[in-house]
């Protein structure tokens, strides 16, 4: 997205009236804030902080789990104020309401991870601590801006990214060869692409997986197809630019994939982010997904040969990728705001060694991903240029476009657009432009933080 403020320009405060809205939208996906009931007040002082995330203790990747374990642990044994682990299956917090449901109640957690796509909904809300005050300028200057900007406000920082995640297409070697193919034929434009899936599908095999279940994941995936063609969800004067040729081809190019039976309408596991449910089952040959898949794929199944190659474009298009990520994020509300956000901020942007080394093993040991610091790429050395990183460092990542941060509202409408048009039938062009009404009718009233 560009960054244009809103028709007004304006970043509003939340109203009581705003906060009990909230509350009713939140069954439809549409929560814009929160009513804070004051449970807090009667809990002990000294109460560990929750901290939520879908990693750890009980998450799949034994490597994940250690490293937030460890990560509180150091911080538990030289802290007064203690943090707890709190695991939320990721069904419940990526597809779920689990946690707009916890806030809405007055219940939510001290610490969380939010991606950029949620942003809005949750400082709109007025959810979010300001982290600025525990970050030092040096640090600051550490994030490029292209990482940060999504998720800062008035200059000011609400959430620190732990991990840069660029989308690409991941395929198995063995259905390649089955097929008679090799890595020359790696498809470089969406025609291709489509060519190519019909030569991998077999009776017991897709060619290739989309995202299928609706959630801001889907939207996060499916926007740089439609970038690719030179599309964008807002123009400069805050407008929507979404009946456009270029969000036309990128719906029809998922709604085509779907229609030669070469990708499924339904992904396998916890979604088409579960590289290890979906390629490395063999239920498919190829999947748009991320760069945490090198670690689902590495450990989890071990023995299945796998490439990735950067999404293909569209006639006349241009490559982009999106890079999505998650960041720390403290509740304003919680029982000690200034102690979850101090934790933020010592773990992830800090100029301490250990701060910056933290990072580099999340993103090249615990996990995989690129790095949201300049430190740590440089302390990372050559295990970003290594095998399938290297090929995200050199060939993918160069081309990532930050993901958007939207209100609810707008994440919505284009989730309703894509399914209509993915698993409905429904027309492209005729979809784009009543979901491009329905934005109009949103945005000219819309007075929260800008969309990004």
């Amino acid at each position: 997205m560009n960054d244009s403020r809103t028709p007004t320009g304006k970043t509003a405060g939340v109203s009581r009236r705003s906060l009990l809205a909230g509350t009713a939208a939140l069954a439809a996906g549409t929560v814009t804030g929160f009513p804070f009931i004051n449970r807090m007040a009667v809990r002990a002082q000294d109460a560990p902080l929750k901290f939520w995330q879908f990693y750890a203790p009980g998450g799949q990747v034994a490597s994940q789990v250690a490293w937030f374990e460890k990560t509180v642990a150091d911080w538990n044994d030289s802290h007064a104020q203690k943090i707890e682990l709190e695991y939320v299956p990721n069904s419940e917090y990526i597809n779920g309401t689990k946690l707009a449901t916890a806030f809405a109640s007055g219940t939510g957690p001290d610490i969380f991870i939010i991606s950029p796509g949620d942003f809005l909904r949750y400082y709109n809300g007025g959810v979010l601590h300001d982290l600025t005050p525990f970050i030092s300028e040096e640090a600051r200057a550490d994030f490029p801006e292209s990482v940060i900007a999504n998720r800062m406000v008035d200059g000011k920082i609400y959430g620190i990214p732990m991990e840069v995640e660029p989308m690409a297409i991941y395929y198995s070697v063995k259905a390649f060869e089955e097929a008679g193919l090799n890595e020359n034929d790696v498809p470089k434009t969406w025609e291709e692409l489509l060519d190519v899936a019909q030569k991998l599908t077999t009776p017991e095999r897709y060619g290739i997986v989309f995202e299928t279940k609706p959630g801001y994941y889907q939207n996060f995936t499916w926007y740089p197809f439609m970038w690719q063609g030179g599309g964008e969800i807002q123009s400069e004067d805050g407008r929507s630019a979404f009946d456009s040729p270029a969000t036309v081809q990128a719906l029809k190019f998922w709604q085509d994939a779907i229609n030669l039976g070469v990708a499924p309408r339904q992904v396998l596991g916890y979604g088409a982010n579960d590289a290890t449910a979906n390629l490395g089952s063999g239920y498919c040959a190829m999947q748009n997904v991320g760069i945490w898949a090198i670690s689902q794929l590495t450990n989890n199944a071990p023995d299945m040969p796998f490439g990735v190659f950067p999404l293909p474009t569209p006639p006349g298009g241009k490559y982009v990728t999106v890079g999505g990520g998650w960041a720390f994020v403290a509740n304003a509300r919680g029982r000690n705001p200034d102690a979850a956000g101090e934790f933020c901020a010592w773990a992830l942007a800090s100029m301490e060694q250990g701060s910056i080394d933290r990072v580099v093993n999340w993103c090249t040991e615990a996990k995989s991903d690129m790095p949201p610091r300049n430190s740590a790429l440089e302390a990372g050395g050559d295990a970003f240029n290594r095998g399938v990183m290297g090929v995200f460092s050199q060939e993918i990542h160069p081309g990532t476009r930050a993901e958007p941060r939207v209100p609810p509202e707008v994440y919505k409408i284009i989730s309703d657009a894509i399914q209509q048009t993915q698993l409905g039938g429904a027309d492209p062009q005729a979809t784009a432009t009543a979901a491009s009404q329905q934005l109009d009718a949103f945005l000219a009233s819309y007075n929260g933080a800008p969309i990004l």
